[in-house]
């Protein structure tokens, strides 16, 4: 709930320099706060406008050359504003210096965008944990963009994990998607390293207990593929959320029934936390089958197939794609989803022609 107060009500609060990070954040909350305002009038200038722990100082409405920030904000505190859907971004960790290169070229075309925070893969199997937190840090600080740094089990003992945290908690870094990560490459069994973590939940609470960062999660709509059956997956899920995790970010997917049926199971068994579609516009047919033997499980569906391989170039292939992201998201919305991941493949095109034509749609809100 948005609220104004006299300026002597914070008096002791410092102001601090506006960044574009901030900017974002405050240009949001003014926007909502003069819709939600009384009458006009009542906003003048001394007031301080507050949306959860954020608030800002109005004394500058003319300029808006100084904001206020009360506390950090963690990424669940997005999904209970209660106004637009959260927009999100994935990208990886790249491997070389020209993979770094196009990361960079891809978040400044996509920055326009305005997300509401960014997340960072790590290796799967644990090889990228330090450059990914140094990565996550450093578009957080260069982009103004708030960032979330992903962080996994695998291959790591207690004290490097502790030592990574340490490191992005001093950079500022907020929040943390814990995920307990996949076996090393060439190997097909999954084992801890001595002494280490062995699942995700164990993750969350190792971070809940020693740090006070956001927390988010990995889900599965259409089923881990290492759980037994959907039952096991939710509970083991249920761990997850008990042990400190604040929202979750499902796997792609493609048929939005699977969602809300994973949401439905989820909340049947006390999981209240936000669940957040991840989506993926789609390349080529390529891309496609690359994405179904990488996210075994995954449910392909045969008319998008079709008509990628109808396309006659790269270029109608991506607006097929596209097309079908749009849909799928514009659907998710509408019925109520809490926002929308965008899986970015560190790049830009897919992701800004679906943004595009979701913009143009008459019944987008964002």
């Amino acid at each position: 709930m948005l609220r104004m107060h006299r300026r002597d009500d914070v008096s002791t609060r410092p102001l601090v320099a506006i960044d574009h990070f901030r900017l974002n954040q405050v240009l949001r909350v003014l926007d909502r706060f003069v819709c939600e305002a009384d009458q006009p009038q009542d906003i003048q200038p001394g007031s301080v406008a507050t949306v959860g722990h954020l608030w800002v100082d109005l004394r500058l409405l003319d300029r808006l050359a100084l904001v206020s920030i009360h506390t950090r904000m963690r990424i669940a505190e997005l999904y209970g504003r209660g106004a637009a859907p959260v927009f999100s971004l994935e990208f990886f960790t790249p491997k070389n210096e020209s993979g770094r290169r196009a990361l960079f070229r891809a978040i400044e075309r996509l920055q326009t965008l305005q997300p509401d925070f960014i997340s960072i893969t790590c290796g799967a199997a644990g090889t990228t944990r330090e450059r990914t937190a140094d990565l996550a840090i450093e578009i957080q600080n260069r982009f103004q963009l708030r960032a979330m740094a992903h962080l996994v089990c695998t291959g790591t003992t207690l004290a490097e994990l502790e030592r990574t945290l340490r490191h992005m908690e001093d950079a500022g870094i907020e929040n943390i998607l814990a995920l307990r990560g996949d076996p090393p490459r060439g190997e097909t069994n999954w084992t801890p390293v001595e002494g280490g973590l062995r699942h995700a939940n164990e993750l969350a609470g190792f971070i809940s207990e020693r740090f006070d960062f956001g927390l988010g999660g990995a889900c599965y709509p259409e089923k881990h593929h290492e759980a037994v059956s959907v039952e096991v997956d939710i509970e083991n899920l249920k761990r997850k959320v008990d042990a400190g995790v604040q929202f979750l970010i499902t796997q792609l997917f493609f048929n939005n029934e699977t969602y809300w049926t994973f949401v439905e199971r989820a909340r049947k068994v006390g999981i209240e936390v936000p669940i957040i579609p991840g989506v993926m516009p789609v390349l080529s047919l390529a891309n496609l089958q690359r994405i179904a033997a990488l996210s075994p499980g995954t449910e392909v569906p045969a008319a998008l197939a079709k008509d990628l391989e109808a396309a006659e170039s790269e270029e109608a292939a991506l607006a097929v794609g596209v097309r079908f992201a749009a849909a799928q998201c514009l659907d998710l919305i509408h019925q109520g989803a809490p926002g929308i991941h965008f899986y970015t493949l560190n790049r830009s095109k897919a992701t800004l022609r679906t943004h595009e034509q979701l913009r143009a749609h008459p019944a987008w809100r964002w």
